[in-house]
């Protein structure tokens, strides 16, 4: 694998440290900003939502920059925003900042992505999706817990901080690894027609595979802490080694899902939701035996990773002739949703009486659907790819 596709995965774990480590300081932001710890959780939702605004925005309006130099762009708002974050003197200016910084994150994975596949030979191209996306799931097991734990010692700002850092040392390595020239030619630089092959049924039909494919990953992830405290009976305490094994299993799938994806692309989507819903529904007997909850939770990591790089690549495929990126950065904005709506969903248990068991169930029902989805969208297609060249 080129060393570019492992200097893309250095710009990944910071952005992904950045994404989740507030979810382990919302006490600690709570408690300095003087806010309810609710409100401090909107810094989660409002992350979200800025991913999938920003996503279709900043890969138009950097469309015509190389895309090394739109990588450098981003890097260069990773850090401003996250500069801001650690300064934010009130909750309103940390939530402005921590959009700031999401801005740069679906740009960056679909651009990346994209990158990514244009460094490796073909039957490689998810694979080198994947080692990218190695760095988001470095962040959960490494990044993560060190940012939180510099956060409860030294204060939160010291954390972002820290992945102030990070962006930097990622900006310099980009800089000095990724080559230049990596666009392709021409109709690269149309994105009315790559805006307008986004009506397309197929293109549709990938996205919202992905939206509902991941809403059954948050559904659970949201709420994996009580559901191992209350109905696992585990202690707080651990949580974090639990958590490690999630982790774990998250670079398993991820690499297992891009390796397999590369040579059965098709059957490995197929396959890597329907793996996904029946661990969910395994999910409600494990977590009533403590040894059989932290196996299934490697398993639900393992599950949900090997998704990742199957569906990016199977929706970068619907692209031939035009510009990538958008549709690249659109998914990325799709994951995000669907955590969002995943959130929402196990939210919406929880409020029931009796509703967290319940809540592996409710998402299963997520990637049963996007397994439905993925299945007719496949049988529809009569070609690997939509021809856009010729739009104008």
């Amino acid at each position: 694998m080129p060393i570019a596709v492992y200097a893309l995965m250095a710009g990944a774990f910071g952005i992904g440290v950045t994404e989740f480590v507030i979810m382990g300081l919302l006490l600690e932001v709570g408690n300095d900003l003087m806010i309810p710890v609710q409100t401090a959780g909107t810094l989660i939702s409002g992350y979200a939502l800025g991913v999938v605004v920003g996503a279709p925005i900043f890969t138009i309006a950097t469309g015509r920059l190389p895309h090394k130099t739109t990588l450098l762009v981003l890097m260069v708002i990773f850090i401003l925003g996250n500069a801001a974050c650690a300064l934010a003197p009130n909750y309103w200016f940390l939530l402005f900042a921590r959009v700031l910084t999401s801005f740069a994150h679906g740009t960056f994975f679909g651009v990346g992505s994209v990158v990514a596949t244009r460094l490796v030979a073909k039957d490689k191209q998810a694979s080198a999706i994947a080692v990218m996306f190695t760095g988001l799931t470095a962040a959960n097991i490494l990044g993560v817990p060190f940012g939180t734990f510099l956060g409860q010692m030294y204060g939160w700002r010291a954390t972002f901080w820290a992945v102030t850092l990070i962006g930097i040392l990622s900006f310099f390595v980009i800089r000095h690894y990724v080559p230049a020239g990596t666009r392709a030619q021409g109709s690269d630089h149309n994105w009315r027609a790559s805006v307008r092959s986004l009506a397309n049924g197929s293109v549709i039909a990938g996205l919202m595979t992905t939206v509902f494919g991941f809403a059954g990953v948050f559904a659970v992830f949201t709420y994996i802490a009580p559901l191992l405290t209350q109905i696992s009976g585990f202690d707080k305490a651990a949580l974090s080694p639990i958590l490690v094994v999630f982790g774990v299993g998250l670079v398993i799938g991820n690499l297992l899902g891009g390796r397999l994806a590369d040579k059965y692309l098709k059957t490995t989507v197929i396959v890597s939701l329907l793996a996904l819903s029946a661990v969910l529904l395994l999910l409600p007997w494990a977590f009533q035996y403590q040894i059989a909850a932290v196996i299934a939770v490697g398993l639900f990591g393992v599950a949900a990773f090997s998704t990742v790089a199957p569906l990016q690549m199977w929706v970068l495929g619907k692209i031939t002739n035009a510009d990538q990126s958008l549709v690249s950065s659109l998914n990325i904005a799709a994951f995000n949703l669907g955590n969002a709506l995943g959130a929402w969903a196990g939210g919406m248990v929880i409020a029931q009486d009796g509703g967290l068991p319940w809540i592996p169930y409710v998402a299963a029902l997520m990637p049963i659907a996007s397994l439905l989805i993925a299945v007719v969208a496949i049988r529809r297609e009569r070609a690997p790819a939509i021809p856009v060249a010729c739009a104008s």
